[in-house]
C-alpha cells in the first residue's frame, strides 16, 4: 500500500516498529485506537483524506493481531466514494475486516452492484475482488442484474475467478443452467489469462456435471494443441520455455472428467498432443523447469490412463517412468513410483513393469520413507504367481532392517501376497511363521489367525505345521505371538507326530510350558487350552504329566482374571472324565467362508491418490480374486473362522458347518463356547468416538481397541451405535463448529479456562478450579445472535469414577446474552475415562446437538510435589513389583529432546526431580494423586531413554494403589505416543470467554438468477 502523503500513518507505523516490547506496542496501539474512535465520533468534520488515513490505521492494527470492533461503518462508507483512492481503501479494508455474515455488508451490496454494472473497469475490478474474497451467500443471492459483456480481458479474468469462488462456496445458489454455450465461447478466447481463469471455472463445473459441457471437449483439445505446438503464445506466458504449464495442467484435468472421447479426429489430435508431451519431457538441471515440465507430464500420464490408450503408448509411458525411478532426484523417483502404481491398477501392463522389478526393490532401501512406501505399494500391486516367491522373500529380508513406521504395513502386505499367490501351502506356512518370528510386534492377530485357519482346513498340512511350530519353540527367545500360534497348533495336532522323537505329550507340554513365564495374561488361556488338548490325547494318561497339568489348573482356579479362572476350573473338571474327554475336546471343525479382514485392513491403510473411477474398478477386481479372511477378531485369542474365496488355497470341506452371525464366540459341536479374553482398556473408546464423530467435520475411521469385541459380545453398543450418539442436527451441514473441537479439548486439559465449543450461534466457555479430589467448573453459554436460542438442554454423562452435579440450565438464552452454569466434580477413584456434556439447542428451524468431552481428566487431580533423595529411594524400594510397580517398553514415541519431555511432564503436573538418577538420559518425576478412595497417594515415575533412538523408551510407574499405577502409566504413554501436544500456557484464573464473537443475520431470499450478473462479464 502506498503511504506517500500520509504522514500521520507513516509516523504511527514507525512508532509501532520502534516499540521495545509487547507492552509498549499495546499502549501505543490503544492510544491510537482511542484517537481514531474520537475522530470517528466527529465524522462530520472528517475530510475524505482523514477518513482514508484512519481506516488505513485500523487495517494496520488489525493486521498486527488486535481486535478492531469499531469503524466498520466508516470503511464500508468509503466504498461509495466517487474517487478511486478512497474507493480502493474502502474495498481493501472491508474485504479484510468483515466476513460474509457481517450485517454491514448489506449496506455495501447496492454500491458493489452499481460498480459491477458501471462502465468504469477499474471500479469493476475492485468490486469483483471484494466479492471473490468474501464469497458470501448474500452476495451470490443479491447480485442478479445483467450487464453488457463488452469489457477488457482483465475484468473477464476477475469475473471468471469471482464466479468460481461463488460456485465453490454456494453451488446450490448459483444457477449454472445454460452456461455450456458461454463456456464454449470462452474457450475460443485468445488471451491466455482469460483462458486460464475460464479453464479453472470449467474444471469446477464439469467435476459436478460433465454431461452439459460436451461442446467444450473439442475446444479443450484445441487449446492443448495450441500450447503443445507453441502457437501464438506470448512471452509472458512462457515459463522456462514451457508454454503456460498451468493452463496445460488445468486443461488435461478438465478432460479427465469426461468419460471418453468419441470423435475419432478429436481423439487422434489428443493422442498426438499427449505423444508430443511424453516424447519431449526429460530431466534437466534447472529445478524450476523440471517442476513445470513434470507437472505437465504426470497430468498427461493421468489422462493417458483415463483414456485407456493403446498398449504401445502405455508401454512408452512405463518406459518413461522406468527412467524416472532410477534418477537421483527423490521427488522425481517418488512421482515415478506413484504413477507406475496407478498405471498398474488401470491398465494391463504388468509384464512391462516387471522389467523394472530390480530397480523397484532397490527403492525399498531408499533413505526417504515416502519413496520406500511407494515402492512397497508398487511391489504389492505388481505381484502375481510368477514373481510372488521373489517379492515375498525380498520383503521378508527387508523386514529386519525396515523402519518401525513401515513394519506393520510391510507385514500385512507380505502376508496377503503369500496367501494369494502361494505355490503350495507349506510355503505359505513357512512365510507366515518367518513373518511372526522377524516382526512379531508388528504382526496383527488376523495374520496368525489365518495360518490356523489354513492348517485346520487342510489335513495334509497339519503335521507339517506342527513340526514347524515345534522348531520355533526350540529357540531360546521368541515373540509372544509365536508362542500363541505354536501352542495352539501343537495342542490341536501335536499328537500326529507322537511317534517321532521329541514329540511325546510330555515333551510337547514341557517345551510349551517353558514359555509360560514370558507371556502376558492374554496368552495364558491359549496355553491352558493347549495343556487340556495334550492331556486329552494322552489316553491312558501319564500320571506325572497329568499331575503337572492339574497343578497348573489348580493354581489358576483362583486367578483374578475371570476368563483364566473359568477355563482352569472347567478344564480341571473335564480332565477327570478320562477317555470320554476325547469326545468333549475333539478337534476344532473346519471353518466356513467369510470376508477377508486382512484385505479390508490393507484397503483402509491405503491412501487413495487416484482420481479416476477406472482405478477403483481395477482395485475391486483385484479384491474379488483374493482369498478372504474373517472380519471378526476371534474370541479368546482362538483363530477366527475363515472364508474360502474362488482362488482358495484350502480344500473346501464336503460338509457344511452352520454358523450363526450373532454368536458371541466359536462354539464347538460339543457345546463349549470360547469367549474373548477381557483385557484392561488401553484407550478411551468413548472419547475417541466423540473426537472423530462429532459435528466438527466429516467422520473418520474409528480406531477400535482390542477389547471392542468384548463389549459388542456382551450386548453393549457397537461402533455403529455409538456413531448415532452424536447427531449433527436436522439440517445436514447447516451448523458447523468454529475451530477444532479436539484441539480445544486438549488445550483445556492443560489450562483451566478457555473455549470448549463454538459455532455461528453459541460459544461454550469453561473456567475451572481444582483442589485435591474436588473441582468446580463454570460453563459460560454465550448467545452470539440477535435472536434467542430455545430448547436449550445440557446433560452430563459422567463416568463411574466421577460424581458430577450441574446446576439448572435455562431453557432459553436471550439475544447476545451469557449464562453461567456451575458444575461440581468429585473424583472417586483413578480412571482415564472422560465425562461427556450432551448439549442441544434450537435456532430457528434448526436443532443442533453436540456431545463434548469435558476436561475433568486424570491430571486435574494431580498435585506436583518435589521429593528429596531421602524420601524417594525408600518409597521406590518399598514398591517392589507388579501390580504396585509396572514397567513397560514404549515404542512409537514422539521424538522429544529431554528438556522438552521434562516440560511436558511438568505441564501435566508431574514434577521432574533432577539429580535423582545418575544417568543424564533418564528422568524421574513425582506427583500426588487425590481421590475419595485413595485421598493423597504419592506416585513415582522413571523414564529411561535411548539417545540413539528417541522413538522408544522404558517407563516405570509406582504407587500404593494398583489401579492408580496402571491408569497413570497408560495416561503418560498416551501423552508420549498418541495425543498431540497442545500449546502450553500458564495456568491460573482468567476472565470468562466473551459471549459474542459476531452477529449473524438471516440472508434475504433469492429473487433472481444469482449468477447472471457475473456471467454477464464473461
Amino acid at each position: 500500500m502506498a503511504l506517500s502523503g500520509m504522514r500521520g500513518l507513516s509516523v504511527f507505523i514507525s512508532d509501532v516498529r520502534n516499540c521495545q516490547n509487547k507492552e509498549q506496542e499495546r499502549l501505543r496501539v490503544d492510544k491510537e485506537l482511542g484517537n481514531v474512535r474520537t475522530r470517528f465520533k466527529n465524522e462530520k468534520g472528517l475530510s475524505p483524506y482523514e477518513k482514508k488515513k484512519y481506516v488505513w490505521k485500523m487495517l494496520y492494527i488489525y493486521m498486527l493481531g488486535y481486535d478492531v470492533d469499531f469503524g466498520h461503518m466508516e470503511a464500508v462508507s468509503l466504498i461509495s466514494a466517487p474517487k478511486y483512492p478512497e474507493k480502493q481503501v474502502g474495498y481493501i479494508v472491508t474485504a479484510c475486516l468483515l466476513n460474509e455474515n457481517h450485517d454491514f455488508l448489506r449496506l455495501a451490496i447496492n454500491t458493489v452492484r452499481n460498480d459491477i454494472i458501471g462502465r468504469n473497469e477499474t471500479f469493476q475490478c475492485l468490486a469483483l475482488t471484494l466479492v471473490g474474497n468474501i464469497g458470501g451467500r448474500e452476495f451470490a443471492e443479491s447480485l442478479a442484474a445483467d450487464i453488457s459483456s463488452s469489457c477488457r480481458p482483465l475484468v473477464r479474468k476477475k469475473a471468471a475467478l469471482c464466479l468460481l469462488r461463488l460456485y465453490r462456496k454456494n453451488p446450490d445458489v448459483v444457477n449454472v443452467d445454460g452456461w455450456a454455450d458461454r463456456m464454449a465461447q470462452l474457450l475460443d478466447e485468445r488471451d491466455l489469462g482469460v483462458l486460464t481463469s475460464s479453464m479453472s471455472l470449467l474444471v469446477a463445473l464439469v467435476s459436478n456435471n460433465h454431461e452439459a459441457y460436451w461442446s467444450c471437449l473439442p475446444k479443450c483439445v484445441k487449446t492443448l494443441e495450441r500450447l503443445a505446438r507453441n502457437q501464438d503464445i506470448p512471452q509472458e506466458y512462457t515459463y522456462y520455455g514451457i508454454p503456460s504449464p498451468w493452463l496445460q495442467v488445468k486443461t488435461m484435468r478438465a478432460l479427465q472428467y469426461f468419460p471418453t472421447v468419441e470423435d475419432p479426429n478429436t481423439r487422434r489430435s489428443l493422442f498426438e498432443v499427449l505423444q508430443r508431451i511424453l516424447m519431449g519431457t526429460d530431466v534437466v538441471k534447472n529445478v524450476n523447469k523440471n517442476n513445470a515440465s513434470h507437472a505437465v507430464l504426470f497430468e498427461a500420464l493421468a489422462l493417458v490412463m483415463h483414456l485407456d490408450a493403446e498398449k504401445e503408448m502405455m508401454s512408452q509411458c512405463v518406459a518413461l517412468l522406468g527412467k524416472f525411478i532410477a534418477v537421483r532426484e527423490p521427488n522425481i523417483r517418488y512421482l515415478g513410483l506413484e504413477n507406475m502404481t496407478r498405471m498398474l491398477m488401470v491398465t494391463d501392463v504388468q509384464d512391462i513393469i516387471k522389467r523394472h522389478q530390480a530397480q523397484i526393490i532397490t527403492s525399498l532401501k531408499d533413505p526417504d520413507i515416502s519413496i520406500r512406501r511407494r515402492a512397497l505399494d508398487l511391489l504389492y500391486g505388481m505381484c502375481d504367481v510368477s514373481n510372488a516367491k521373489d517379492i515375498v522373500e525380498e520383503l521378508l529380508q527387508y523386514l529386519s532392517s525396515a523402519d518401525f513406521a513401515m513394519r506393520e504395513e510391510l507385514s500385512l502386505k507380505a502376508a496377503i501376497l503369500a496367501e494369494k499367490f502361494a505355490p503350495d501351502l507349506s510355503w505359505y506356512v513357512d512365510v507366515i511363521l518367518q513373518l511372526i518370528d522377524k516382526a512379531g510386534d508388528f504382526v496383527s492377530d488376523d495374520i496368525w489367525f489365518r495360518v490356523v485357519q489354513f492348517v485346520t482346513n487342510n489335513e495334509d498340512l497339519q503335521s507339517y505345521a506342527a513340526a514347524k511350530a515345534r522348531e520355533y519353540l526350540n529357540k531360546p527367545a521368541i515373540h509372544e505371538t509365536m508362542v500363541k500360534v505354536s501352542a495352539y497348533i501343537l495342542g490341536e495336532y501335536g499328537h500326529l507326530l507322537a511317534r517321532r522323537p521329541g514329540y511325546s505329550p510330555k515333551e510337547l507340554f514341557t517345551i510349551i510350558h517353558e514359555k509360560h513365564p514370558t507371556v502376558s495374561t492374554s496368552t495364558i488361556p491359549i496355553l491352558l487350552s493347549s495343556y487340556a488338548k495334550i492331556l486329552m490325547h494322552t489316553q491312558p494318561p501319564e500320571p506325572e504329566l497329568q499331575n503337572q497339568i492339574w497343578t497348573i489348573f489348580n493354581k489358576y482356579e483362583s486367578c483374578i482374571d475371570v476368563e483364566i479362572q473359568q477355563r482352569a476350573a472347567e478344564y480341571f473338571a473335564l480332565s477327570r472324565k478320562g477317555a470320554s474327554l476325547m469326545d468333549i475336546l475333539a478337534e476344532m471343525p473346519k471353518f466356513p467362508e467369510r470376508q477377508s479382514a486382512l484385505i479390508r485392513k490393507a484397503e483402509d491403510a491405503e491412501v487413495d491418490t487416484a482420481e479416476q473411477s477406472a482405478i477403483k474398478l481395477r482395485a475391486q477386481q483385484q479384491m474379488s480374486t483374493a482369498l478372504v479372511v474373517t472380519d471378526q477378531r476371534p474370541p479368546n485369542g482362538m483363530p477366527a473362522q475363515p472364508s474360502i474365496g474362488p482362488l482358495s488355497l484350502v480344500k473346501v470341506p464336503s460338509e457344511t458347518v452352520d454358523s450363526n452371525p450373532g454368536d458371541q464366540g466359536l462354539t464347538h459341536p460339543n457345546g463349549v463356547v470360547y469367549k474373548e479374553d477381557p483385557q484392561p482398556p488401553s484407550q478411551d473408546i468413548i472419547g475417541d468416538l466423540l473426537g472423530t464423530l462429532s459435528i466438527e467435520g466429516p467422520p473418520g475411521a474409528v480406531a477400535q481397541s482390542p477389547q471392542s469385541a468384548t463389549y459388542e459380545a456382551e450386548g453393549a453398543p457397537s461402533a455403529a451405535d455409538a456413531a448415532a450418539l452424536v447427531p449433527v442436527g436436522e439440517e445436514s451441514g447447516s451448523v458447523q463448529p468454529i475451530g477444532n473441537i479436539n484441539e480445544r479439548f486438549y488445550a483445556l486439559c492443560l489450562k483451566d479456562s478457555g473455549v470448549l465449543y463454538e459455532d455461528p450461534n453459541i460459544q461454550i466457555g469453561i473456567k475451572a478450579e481444582w483442589r485435591a479430589h474436588q473441582g468446580r467448573l463454570v460453563l459460560f453459554l454465550g448467545n452470539k445472535n440477535t435472536a434467542s436460542l430455545g430448547s436449550v438442554q445440557a446433560l452430563i454423562l459422567p463416568p463411574t469414577h466421577l460424581k458430577m452435579e450441574l446446576s439448572l440450565v435455562p431453557e432459553t438464552i436471550p439475544p447476545r446474552a451469557q449464562v453461567q452454569c456451575p458444575l461440581e466434580v468429585m473424583n472417586l477413584r483413578p480412571s482415564r475415562d472422560v465425562a461427556v456434556l450432551d448439549f442441544s439447542y434450537k435456532f430457528g428451524p434448526t436443532m443442533v446437538n453436540v456431545k463434548l468431552r469435558l476436561p475433568a481428566v486424570l491430571n486435574k487431580f494431580l498435585q506436583p510435589i518435589t521429593v528429596s533423595p531421602e524420601e524417594f529411594f525408600p518409597q521406590w524400594r518399598s514398591l517392589s513389583g507388579p501390580p504396585l510397580k509396572l514397567q513397560e517398553v514404549v515404542r512409537g514415541v514422539r521424538p522429544l529432546p529431554l528438556p522438552e519431555m521434562a516440560n511436558l511432564f511438568n505441564t501435566y503436573r508431574l514434577t521432574v526431580c533432577p539429580g535423582l538418577d545418575p544417568n543424564p538420559n533418564n528422568l524421574v518425576a513425582s506427583t500426588t494423586f487425590y481421590s475419595e478412595t485413595t485421598r493423597a497417594m504419592l506416585c513415582l515415575v522413571r523414564i529411561e531413554t535411548d539417545p540413539a533412538d528417541r522413538t522408544q523408551l522404558r517407563m516405570t510407574v509406582a504407587s500404593g494403589d494398583p489401579t492408580l499405577t496402571f491408569e497413570l502409566k497408560e495416561f503418560i504413554k498416551e501423552q508420549l505416543v498418541s495425543i498431540p501436544t497442545a500449546p502450553q500456557r500458564p495456568q491460573g484464573p482468567a476472565a470468562p470467554p466473551p459471549p459474542v464473537a459476531q452477529i449473524t443475520a438471516p440472508p434475504p431470499a433469492a429473487s433472481q438468477d444469482p449468477g447472471a450478473l457475473l456471467a454477464g462479464l464473461l
